[in-house]
């Protein structure tokens, strides 16, 4: 989304840059870390823990080689890049727009444990953030109410959902015999994909037909395939692996099916909405803040295959609910999840950050002339 957001503010005659750490500098940084709120020595010697300092150190390295100019504000889009520019810009405004939860994805994904050494120091560093940084912006209401465990004031972190350019999407009119279901994500345990794919288990044995295409690659694709063959569907799905335009090939299909375990936002189903596709997902996060059960998409428990079979039975068997779900929810991924929108409530945030700092200018202008 961040470089759609600066296309749309060049247009408007801003001046934004774009910085990032390429993936080529690793090992680089050497600079002693420190944070205000918490020793993360303590945490030191966990694998986690220690790829994240160095990719700070890495961050550090490459911004002080890289960034020589100044700036009126920095957004950042990652913990690390919010505290490192808080650090080499101290006078700089920062804000941060805290997209997901890293810990909570290690922990879905069986790579740490919660409540853990590497689940402690991932969030501590929430309040961090709001110790250091100016602002603290989330996607979703929800991930706004995860955070307030970790931040004492969590009233003052804003929301901005996700935006997408509506361009990108074009629905088609179609006409499949055969019902198509589609899921867009990586291959990891946080998705679900094993109760997708226990649900079509089920749909298959009623004698519904269906064609899955799971778009997407990650370490699970082994068992996904296996277990596929185990509840009779591989023939009926295909993998795609990784793919760069997913939204290209959505509007093909009909019914996007997602069962995460955790999503703070869940971008994917907002760019299924647009493709005009009828939405499936689990009651969590920032799916349950698109999706109205029964208005614009069907929601049901996370891990249950069979509550899962039954939602993707009522679209498969009754076309036209399928399409009024699919209608609604283009109708609303249309209005709230515009990047017009997205555009709008920055220019806002961004605006007040101006007007502070042009106070303060004519502040100190007033000051030395008293002088």
């Amino acid at each position: 989304m961040v470089p759609y957001i600066q296309e749309r503010f060049h247009k408007k005659g801003w001046d934004m840059d774009l910085f990032s750490l390429p993936k080529r500098i690793r090992g680089k940084g050497s600079e002693e870390v420190e944070f205000t709120t918490f020793d993360w020595r303590a945490y030191a010697g966990n694998p986690t823990v220690d790829k994240y300092i160095q990719t700070y150190k890495d961050y550090v390295w490459w911004t002080k080689m890289r960034l020589k100019k100044k700036y009126d504000l920095i957004h950042a889009h990652h913990p690390i890049a919010g505290l490192v520019m808080k650090q080499l810009f101290p006078e700089t405004p920062v804000m941060i727009t805290i997209h997901s939860s890293y810990e909570r994805e290690l922990i879905l994904n069986g790579k740490i444990a919660e409540g853990g050494p590497e689940h402690q120091f991932l969030t501590s560093l929430y309040r961090e953030l709001e110790d250091r940084l100016n602002q603290i912006v989330t996607v979703s209401s929800s991930f706004r109410s995860y955070l307030a465990e970790y931040v004492q004031d969590s009233e003052k972190i804003g929301v901005i959902a996700n935006g997408f350019d509506p361009k990108r999407f074009r629905p088609i009119s179609h006409d499949n015999t055969t019902p198509q279901l589609i899921s867009v994500c990586r291959l990891v345990p946080a998705k679900g994909l094993e109760t997708l794919i226990e649900a079509c288990g089920i749909l298959k044995a009623k004698g519904h037909p269906f064609v899955l295409h799971l778009i997407g690659d990650g370490p699970c694709r082994p068992e996904l395939e296996e277990l596929a063959l185990a509840r009779g569907i591989y023939e009926d799905t295909i993998f795609y692996g990784y793919m760069l335009h997913p939204e290209e090939f959505m509007p093909f299909f009909d019914i996007f099916v997602l069962p995460s375990r955790a999503e703070a936002f869940g971008s994917v189903f907002a760019e299924a909405a647009l493709c005009l596709l009828a939405l499936v997902g689990t009651n969590v996060g920032g799916i349950s803040e698109q999706i109205e059960n029964g208005r614009n998409g069907l929601l049901v428990p996370v891990g249950d295959a069979a509550a899962l079979a039954s939602a993707l039975e009522k679209l498969i068997i009754d076309p036209d609910f399928r399409y009024q779900l699919a209608r609604s929810a283009w109708e609303k991924a249309k209005k709230a999840y515009s990047m017009n929108r997205v555009i709008r409530q920055l220019t806002e945030v961004y605006e007040g950050y101006r007007q502070v700092a042009s106070a303060a200018a004519e502040e100190a202008l007033y000051m030395d002339g008293e002088e």
